[in-house]
């Protein structure tokens, strides 16, 4: 059984020195230019499709990150009988206002984290009271950071969402 196995691997290495030998030891330079070609072609296909689906998932975020800011100032409204002012602003949902007026029932955190920016890192604009008679108004100007805007940079609003 040994002999067997030595004859087998004398065999491979002579099968090994034979086709090194050959002279097709390697790639041209041409076959690894048109491989490289194509993994940029697909690498920036796939670049493409992933920062187009970025933008989307910091506009869900925004929505979302908005919706829970609504649902804790009505907690808050619940347990102080007032929204929080503009001066206070979306902070008093994570520690209680030092500012007029103090609300004494305060039983928070109403988040579970300090108010974060916004996707693009600007902060959250707060009004209270908030546009159209609302009691208050969230958003988030988008990518740019200024009222208005298309696509990527438009507004999103607690009020038009």
């Amino acid at each position: 059984m040994a002999k067997k196995i030595l004859h087998s691997v004398r065999s491979g290495n002579a099968f090994l020195k034979k086709h090194m030998h050959s002279g097709e030891e390697g790639f041209t330079l041409i076959e690894i230019m048109v491989a490289s070609m194509i993994l940029l072609i697909i690498i920036s296909v796939a670049g493409f499709v992933v920062t187009r689906n970025i933008g989307k998932a910091k506009t869900v975020s925004v929505k979302n990150q908005i919706q829970i800011f609504s649902m804790a100032l009505n907690s808050y409204f619940i347990d102080c009988g007032m929204f929080p002012t503009k001066d206070q602003g979306l902070n008093a949902l994570w520690e209680k206002p030092p500012t007029e007026p103090v609300p004494e029932e305060w039983d928070g955190p109403y988040v579970d984290k300090i108010i974060p920016d916004d996707p693009w890192g600007y902060p959250y604009v707060y009004d209270s009271p908030g546009p159209s008679g609302l009691p208050f108004g969230i958003r988030s100007f988008g990518a740019d950071g200024v009222e208005g805007g298309e696509d990527s940079n438009r507004d999103i609003a607690s009020w038009a969402n």
